[in-house]
């Protein structure tokens, strides 16, 4: 009896053993499978939301693109008093009004604004950042379900999670955006003069209403949203082509170099710049104009349009295009080589592909 009963309690260890041993390959296997389906090419260059430490992702992350925006924000203002002018100074290049703000308002005139931006920086950025990861994870699962090729999914997933953070974004970033630009044009035709920001958003609300701080929403979601997604788009999809121009795919298991992340991604951020740019400039003037030219009763994108065709033609509508393309190469450039660089700082300790 003795026997009997250590022999089927043996059987029966042996039993779960195996049957523990089945679920544990289902499972790895699956991992695997699934791992295999959404790791990029190169993951320690790309890294997934999954694999980042949140509260440095955000802490670090809001010092780092408070100095990129400080560093990058004169030429955004310039780019809007461009888009902005009327009469005389329509003919004015960009050299011109940066002469004309420092001799008339000195150094500190190509920062009107700035505060409001930097209050505005760490919500909307935390909001945009977290919508664009996290988005960019689910999209990759789908597209990977449906068997797109490599290049194919990354723009489809970065293109659909660059757009979705931009739209969501936009409830934060129109308040900052139609306060700070207002400040920006101040002393040029049809401006109003403000204190500063609070003082701003005290008159545009006097003004306006809440509706003020809102001036322009659907237009800037037209603008950014599928400036985002295309920027996004062409970021994902070129750093990929770039990689393997450069040798690297799954398949020879290399480990970039420091400076060749940094170069890839730049040369990413340059094409993205590029492409968004030119595809959507149009949209960005008539938005800046609708939020700015306060003074016009209430101005209809529509009459905006044709306000600016009659007055410059065709051209009028790439107002401000060479300041827009140097901003967003330079932003987009050294905002991708930083935020990167900032995904590499906050991986988890115990990450294995780094740990590798």
């Amino acid at each position: 009896m003795f026997c009997t009963s250590y022999l089927t309690e043996m059987i029966h260890e042996l039993a779960l053993c195996v049957a523990s041993s089945l679920v544990d390959m289902v499972l790895v296997r699956s991992m695997a499978t699934m791992a295999a389906q959404q790791k990029p090419g190169v993951p320690q260059a790309e890294i997934n939301w999954d694999r980042l430490d949140k509260t440095k992702f955000y802490l670090v992350g809001a010092g780092l693109f408070s100095g990129v925006s400080a560093a990058l924000y004169p030429i955004t203002v310039v780019k809007t008093r461009m888009q902005v002018a009327r009469g005389e100074a329509v003919n004015m290049k960009a050299p011109a009004i940066v002469r004309s703000i420092l001799s008339t308002d000195g150094v500190r005139g190509l920062y009107r604004g700035f505060g409001t931006v930097v209050a505005g920086t760490v919500p909307s950025r935390v909001v945009f950042l977290t919508t664009l990861e996290t988005t960019k994870i689910a999209a990759l699962n789908l597209t990977s379900k449906l068997n797109f090729p490599d290049t194919t999914a990354a723009a489809i997933a970065n293109g659909a999670a660059g757009f979705l953070s931009s739209v969501v974004s936009q409830f934060i970033f129109v308040p900052l955006d139609v306060v700070s630009q207002r400040l920006m044009v101040q002393g040029t035709p049809g401006s109003t003069k403000y204190a500063g920001g609070i003082d701003a958003v005290r008159q545009i609300v006097k003004a306006d209403g809440i509706r003020g701080l809102y001036r322009g929403f659907g237009m800037s979601v037209i603008t950014y949203s599928p400036t985002s997604g295309v920027w996004w788009a062409s970021y994902g999809t070129s750093q990929r082509v770039f990689w393997r121009a450069l040798g690297y795919t799954e398949e020879t298991h290399k480990i970039p170099s420091q400076s060749e992340m940094v170069l890839v991604q730049a040369a990413g951020g340059l094409v993205a710049a590029a492409c968004a740019s030119a595809l959507t400039a149009p949209f960005d003037t008539i938005k800046t104009r609708l939020q700015v030219l306060s003074s016009e009763g209430n101005p209809t994108v529509v009459g905006t349009a044709r306000q600016l065709l009659q007055d410059d033609g065709w051209k009028g509508l790439y107002r401000g295009l060479v300041p827009r393309f140097l901003s967003m190469t330079l932003w987009g450039s050294a905002m991708i080589i930083s935020y990167e660089y900032l995904k590499r700082l906050s991986v988890k300790k115990d990450d294995p592909i780094m740990s590798t």
